[in-house]
C-alpha cells in the first residue's frame, strides 16, 4: 500500500515563497493606506504633496493607493481646492461602531442637558488600552471653550475621565499600568509620580469623580466621572471641560456632584450599575 500524502492542518494554506512575499507586500499596502486614513482624519483636507509629507510616504505611492481608497469612497478629493479628505463610506463604516454601542445614543440627551446646566462643553470617552479615546461631544457657545476631536487620544493618568476610568480598576491592573507605562509630564501640574497618582485615585474612588486640574493643558480644567456598564465595569466616562477662569475651584465640588450624578443616570440607561 503506497502511504497516504502529507495531510496539512485545515484552514491553513500551504507556504511557499511566493506566498510569503505576496502576503507582506499586500500587508505593506494595507498598513500604507491605513496611514493615510489616520492622517486625512486629523484634517479638513489636505494637498496630495501634504498627505504625503506627513504620511512619510513617496508621493507616487500616495497617489496610487489614494486611487484605491477613492474607488470605494472611503476618501474623496475636491476638484476645486485639489485637497483630499476622509470620504462618504468611511461615516457608514464609522456609525456600525455607534449602532453597536447604544450609549453613544443614550447619552446625547443626557450630555446636552448637563452641556446646557453648566454651560460648559461636554464630553464622552472610552477606554483602549491605557489611552482613552474621545467618541462623542458636546460643544458649549462660549467664545473660549473646550474642544476634542472625535477619535482624539489621551493618556489616560493627566485626563478626567482617564483617571475616572483608572481609579475604578482593580489594585493589581493599575499596578501593570504603573509598572509598565511612563507618567508622561504634559504640563507643570502634571501627576507624575506613581504614590501621588495612586493617592489621587484612592480619592476619586471615594467621591466618585475626578479632576484634571491644568494636567494636560495649562489653563484648562475638567470634571469627570465613570460610567459602568452591566457587568459593574467603568467602561466609558463623562466630562466637562473649560477654562480655569470658569471652572473655579469653588465651583469644582457642585459640578462634580452634577457629573457624577449624570455618569450614574447614563449608567442606569444603558444597563449598567456600579458594584457594591
Amino acid at each position: 500500500m503506497s502511504p497516504s500524502p502529507e495531510r496539512r492542518p485545515r484552514g491553513r494554506p500551504r507556504e511557499d515563497k511566493f506566498q510569503k512575499d505576496s502576503d507582506a507586500k499586500t500587508n505593506q499596502s494595507l498598513e500604507k493606506a491605513l496611514s493615510l486614513l489616520k492622517v486625512l482624519s486629523h484634517h479638513d483636507g489636505l494637498t496630495l504633496t501634504a498627505l504625503a509629507d506627513e504620511a512619510g510616504l513617496p508621493v507616487s505611492s500616495t497617489h496610487r493607493l489614494l486611487g484605491t481608497l477613492s474607488a470605494h469612497d472611503l476618501v474623496a478629493c475636491d476638484d476645486l481646492t485639489q485637497k483630499w479628505s476622509i470620504g462618504i463610506e468611511a461615516l457608514r463604516i464609522g456609525m456600525a461602531f455607534q449602532r453597536r454601542n447604544k450609549i453613544l445614543l443614550a447619552a446625547r440627551p443626557l450630555m446636552t442637558e448637563l452641556m446646557e446646566a453648566t454651560g460648559e462643553t461636554v464630553n464622552m470617552a472610552m477606554l483602549d488600552g491605557y489611552e482613552i479615546v474621545f467618541i462623542s461631544q458636546v460643544e458649549c457657545q462660549e467664545p473660549i471653550r473646550a474642544f476634542f476631536r472625535i477619535g482624539e487620544r489621551r493618556a489616560i493618568h493627566a485626563s478626567g475621565i482617564g483617571k475616572a476610568l483608572l481609579a475604578e480598576m482593580t489594585a493589581s491592573r493599575i499596578d501593570v499600568f504603573l509598572n509598565t507605562r511612563a507618567l508622561t509630564r504634559f504640563t507643570a501640574a502634571t501627576i507624575t509620580e506613581p504614590n501621588a497618582l495612586r493617592e489621587n485615585l484612592s480619592l476619586i474612588r471615594e467621591r466618585g469623580w475626578s479632576i484634571d486640574d491644568e494636567e494636560a493643558n495649562p489653563g484648562m480644567r475638567c470634571v469627570a466621572a465613570a460610567i459602568f456598564n452591566e457587568f459593574g465595569e467603568a467602561h466609558a466616562g463623562i466630562s466637562l471641560s473649560g477654562p480655569s477662569t470658569r471652572l473655579t475651584v469653588e465651583r469644582l465640588p457642585s459640578l462634580g456632584l452634577r457629573v457624577h450624578e449624570t455618569a450614574d443616570r447614563l449608567s442606569k440607561l444603558t444597563g449598567g450599575h456600579l458594584l457594591a
